[in-house]
């Protein structure tokens, strides 16, 4: 029993020693580790691995208020090829030639045909060049390709095989892109080529900080014996943005603004279309002249312009004279031939040179925009006391800033006489009564005469809906009331029949529609040159339009100034007049919804109606609610053209290779717009309706940034 207790004693004993010997030993290897070898283990571990780097984060995409994408940031690639790839080297089981020759051929063959800068045997013997020379970075392609070209880049021979097997390497460079081109650009904003900075003007820079996102953190480790990103952290992608903006109204208005500036040589111009009721700015367009003599978006001049606003500033002037209860829309002004002396200072109405207006009503100074008019009846009502007529101008809080969701826009500014900073003198009420010595952003002018058509209520023009991320709101935005009544009710009814005389007996007959009421008013204005004066160098004129449609119901207020017309005679009624009826006709054409059932059946109706080719979803959504089927072949198109009969309409697929002039003749003005810029061109329209010719024929390969002609009709 003793000797049996000895030998467990014995044999514990030893185990115990052996576990105290390992336990020792690990200890000892743990402390070597750390301390003796640890520069050993170090060195060997910064060949393995590399600093953490930022992992940048995804800009969020802003949206039109339909969900059409106007902005977003899709990767690019540059291609390489890593010829140290063991695997490249390999001779294939039961296969005499290494892996690289045996795909060579139809890599080659692949790529060419895909890329199409080389030809098949130019690229075999490229690549078979950079296998001898063991290249570790040979570039395949001198070009960015696009993730979808990608997509089909990887399923190639031998890079199907995966990276580590065919040495295909890939250098991802993020892109801002606008799927519409140039449509909206100066609203929608820029990001500067170093995407760290971010936003670099417009909405872009606007809401930059939700934008951007938030970087996370990767790790480069050596993995089989290639550097891959490991993320430690990920990264919180940015918001997206969604507009009021939408992309039909804002093409009509870039369309008819463009149009107007190229037959007057203007210099600069701009047009702004907001929603009446919610105050949803729908269209934003500012073109200015190029050396070239072309147009495009410079600055954003609706929002930042604070110059003299002109005649439109005369209704403001009236509605507060009307309000105080100082004048009668009916009372008489002796305008006599046009010309009258305030303090040695002459006042000139338009038509002085062919004797002037003489005796007129109020009303009929804001019909015919006679300077001599207003500024008289301003004058004679406020004269002993101008500061309340300053004062008036503020209750309607036409001098109060608004925010909008762009950077840099102005702020009105209207001058009073107890302002010590001010330059107040004899002739500044009646110049002011007629637009002069006051600074109005045109976004101003339009949030007043928006006032007017909304019964009253001055609401703030607004271009941002919400904000989400990953489909969750985090912010919305709604209308904004900034006065509940710019004026009384009565007064707001004679405001409204004078703008309506404006356009059916004044200065903007020209604007008057067969198909859709417009109220407004004309503006001409001689562009002051600061100290210089009005005159120096010659003078130079800024005309405008301001109003509403339809008249008797408003839905859309419109403005639109155009400085420094070149050709004709400056008026505000047919220059600017031109752009907002063209805008107000093909807006309230766009919006009239009208089924089968409730057109007029005759003899000679048309059956089936002359559809335009286009983007195959809106083609065949179009059909289906007209209930017109459709014929030809019906695949997965994205874009078709189309022929119409008497019985049928008849579809085809648009043939359209890669970076070549597409075929857009029978398409609208969008789609072939949109088409043409997504491949570096620039369009310019002739005409209305849909393309009948191009300038640049299907097919060919044109430069980037080259100008296409369309001729619409």
């Amino acid at each position: 029993m003793n000797n049996d207790r000895r030998d467990i004693l014995l044999r514990f004993g030893i185990v115990y020693v052996i576990i105290l010997a390992v336990a020792a030993a690990i200890v000892f290897k743990i402390i070597d580790i750390q301390y003796l070898e640890r520069p050993i283990w170090m060195k060997l571990a910064s060949r393995l691995t590399q600093a953490d780097r930022e992992a940048p984060a995804n800009r969020g995409n802003i949206f039109a208020a339909d969900g059409e994408l106007l902005a977003s940031t899709l990767p690019k690639y540059y291609l390489y090829m890593d010829m140290r790839s063991d695997a490249l080297h390999d001779t294939l089981k039961n296969h005499t030639k290494p892996l690289f020759y045996e795909k060579v051929d139809s890599l080659a063959m692949s790529l060419s045909r895909k890329l199409g800068d080389k030809s098949k045997d130019e690229y075999k013997r490229s690549l078979i060049s950079a296998y001898k020379r063991v290249d570790k970075r040979f570039l395949l392609y001198p070009y960015l390709v696009s993730f979808s070209d990608m997509q089909q880049i990887r399923k190639f021979p031998l890079f199907n095989l995966g990276k580590i097997k065919s040495g295909l390497c890939e250098e991802v460079y993020a892109r801002r892109v606008r799927p519409f081109g140039d449509l909206g650009s100066r609203t929608i904003g820029d990001i500067y080529g170093d995407g760290a900075r971010g936003g670099k003007n417009g909405i872009e820079l606007a809401f930059d900080s939700l934008l951007r996102g938030k970087p996370g953190v990767f790790s480069r480790q050596r993995i089989a014996g290639r550097w891959e990103n490991v993320v430690a952290v990920p990264p919180e992608n940015g918001a997206d943005i969604f507009t009021t903006l939408d992309v039909s109204i804002q093409d009509i208005t870039e369309s008819s603004l463009l149009k107007e500036m190229t037959a007057l040589q203007a210099n600069e111009g701009c047009a702004v279309v907001m929603e009446v009721g919610t105050g949803e700015i729908k269209a934003v367009a500012n073109l200015g002249r190029l050396p070239d003599g072309s147009y495009a978006e410079r600055r954003n001049e609706a929002f930042a312009d604070q110059g003299e606003p002109g005649s439109t500033f005369k209704v403001a002037s009236i509605m507060a004279a009307l309000d105080d209860g100082l004048i009668s829309e009916n009372d008489t002004v002796d305008t006599g031939n046009g010309l009258y002396s305030f303090f040695g200072q002459v006042m000139k109405d338009h038509n002085a040179d062919r004797g002037g207006y003489h005796k007129i009503s109020v009303a009929q100074a804001i019909w015919y925009s006679s300077n001599v008019g207003v500024s008289k009846a301003i004058y004679n009502a406020y004269k002993n006391n101008p500061g309340a007529f300053v004062d008036k101008l503020y209750s309607m809080k036409l001098n109060q800033r608004m925010h909008f969701d762009i950077p840099g826009a102005g702020r009105p500014h209207i001058k009073h006489p107890n302002d010590k900073n001010s330059i107040w003198s004899n002739t500044s009420l009646p110049w002011m009564s007629i637009g002069y010595e006051v600074g109005m952003p045109p976004i101003y002018t339009l949030a007043f005469y928006n006032a007017i058509a909304n019964g009253g209520k001055m609401i703030r023009p607004y271009l941002v809906r919400s904000v989400q991320r990953d489909g969750k709101l985090i912010k919305s935005f709604t209308t904004e009331t900034i006065n509940e009544a710019i004026c009384k009710p009565t007064t707001l009814t004679k405001i409204k029949a004078m703008l309506e005389g404006v356009v059916t007996n004044g200065t903007g007959k020209s604007v008057a529609s067969p198909y859709v009421k417009i109220a407004g008013k004309s503006g001409t204005a001689q562009i002051s040159k600061g100290s210089a004066g009005y005159k120096s160098n010659g003078v130079t004129h800024q005309v405008s339009f301001c109003g509403y449609f339809p008249a008797d119901n408003p839905r859309y207020t419109v403005i639109c100034v155009i400085r420094q017309p070149q050709i004709g005679i400056a008026s505000g009624g047919h220059m600017a007049g031109a752009v907002v009826k063209d805008i107000a006709e093909l807006v309230y054409a766009k919006k009239i919804t009208v089924t089968p059932k409730e057109i007029a059946k005759t003899n000679n109706s048309p059956k089936i109606p002359v559809v335009k080719g286009g983007n195959y979803n809106e083609v065949q959504t179009v059909l289906s609610r007209l209930a017109i089927n459709f014929m030809g072949d019906k695949g997965n198109y994205k874009w078709i053209q189309t022929v119409s009969d008497a019985s049928s309409v008849q579809v085809r697929p648009m043939e359209n290779r890669r970076n070549s002039v597409p075929n857009v003749v029978g398409l609208g003005a969008k789609d072939a717009v949109y088409l043409l810029e997504n491949i570096g061109l620039r369009t310019q329209l002739v005409g209305r309706g849909k393309v009948v010719a191009q300038s640049l024929a299907a097919g060919a390969y044109p430069q980037k940034g080259q100008t296409v002609i369309l001729s619409l009709q």
